[in-house]
């Protein structure tokens, strides 16, 4: 079984050589975000298990390979769960990699992010050391957040082998609203939700019916619920298939291009195929534009769009950066990867 110690000795061995090296989990996201990466395989998916698990303080340490899934059957088992709502992806998808890629599903504007729940990790940096950042409680550092900078990373700054994440108890009870309307009317609903006071944790439209997810104290839920109206669903099962991109809308193979904006924005509500996530923030689209345009136009609005699957994988796929974030990100890049040897050009092409 490899241990990290194994996974070390590889990593610096390939730094030795100058030998670019392609990280991987379980391989669920390799053709998610990033551009194609070339380099030999290294995986973590053997480093699995729970390190430590501290129910009463909401810490739990988990290796790397260790599947979202397998996370939450632990987590459930004390009534326990991660809030990002990170998409289990048909049961492969590690948190390792769920980190390095930053996915968290629909409770991301209420829950947080993935990101938001690490407290620590320990990793490989690209000359094979073995690092230990952050620990079990939160805590204020100076000058960079290394566990939180590989979130989003695609694992172009290290090899992530352990994450220690701040955990919540389970909601009392859950409930699901349905209305049906369309795109514009749907994102003006969002707008109204999500400024009252209220146990709001799920907010999409998609094939013309707007879905607002209810979480908490039962009297809370029951009183929204009332007072919100629509159909009454107590079916969990459409939120994972949200979170997890088995929605049939996800089922299509042409290019599918992820947008980030503010809330108040009417970019690509007159596509024809969209879902709208998070409240109104996250928006989905498949369009024949090309990337250029896309970034152009979230720019304009204070947002940003990602090639998230399919298209050319070749070319930027992330948002651009101005020269004082090209400059910053070379900078960590150069301090924990000298050799540019962990996931070349998978972020961007001159990273």
């Amino acid at each position: 079984m490899t241990d990290v110690a194994t996974l070390a000795g590889q990593v610096s061995e390939a730094c030795a050589h100058k030998r670019p090296l392609c990280l991987q989990g379980g391989g669920s996201k390799a053709a998610l975000l990033g551009r194609d990466c070339e380099g030999d395989a290294l995986s973590t998916r053997e480093l699995t298990g729970v390190v430590n698990y501290e129910p009463g303080e909401l810490v739990i340490s988990v290796r790397a390979g260790t599947t979202v899934r397998e996370l939450e059957e632990v987590l459930a088992a004390e009534n326990q769960y991660l809030p990002s709502a990170t998409p289990h992806f048909d049961g492969t998808a590690t948190l390792g990699g769920s980190l390095a890629c930053n996915l968290s599903g629909h409770t991301r504007p209420w829950g947080g992010s993935l990101r938001d729940l690490v407290l620590g990790t320990e990793l490989i940096n690209g000359k094979g050391e073995t690092l230990r950042f952050g620990g079990r409680v939160m805590k204020n550092v100076a000058g960079y957040d290394v566990s939180r900078l590989q979130a989003g990373a695609l694992g172009t700054l290290g090899l992530i082998t352990e994450v220690t994440l701040k955990v919540l108890p389970l909601p009392e009870t859950e409930v699901t609203l349905v209305h049906e309307c369309e795109a514009p009317r749907a994102l003006e609903i969002m707008l109204q939700r999500g400024a009252e006071p209220s146990p709001l944790a799920g907010a999409c439209w998609f094939d013309g019916r707007l879905f607002l997810r209810l979480a908490g104290a039962e009297p809370a839920v029951k009183r929204a619920a009332v007072d919100w109206g629509g159909e009454t669903t107590a079916d969990e099962a459409p939120w994972r298939a949200l979170s997890d991109m088995s929605l049939a809308f996800f089922q299509c193979d042409e290019a599918l291009i992820r947008l980030s904006l503010p809330v108040t924005s009417s970019l690509a509500l007159s596509e024809s195929r969209l879902l709208i996530d998070w409240g109104g923030a996250q928006r989905w689209v498949y369009a024949a534009d090309t990337m250029p345009e896309w970034f152009e136009n979230a720019a304009r609005e204070n947002g940003h769009a990602w090639s998230f699957r399919g298209g050319d994988r070749k070319a930027e796929t992330a948002p651009p950066l101005s020269p004082q974030l090209q400059r910053m990100h070379r900078q960590i890049k150069q301090a924990m990867d000298p050799a540019g040897i962990l996931n070349p050009g998978r972020l961007y092409s001159w990273l």
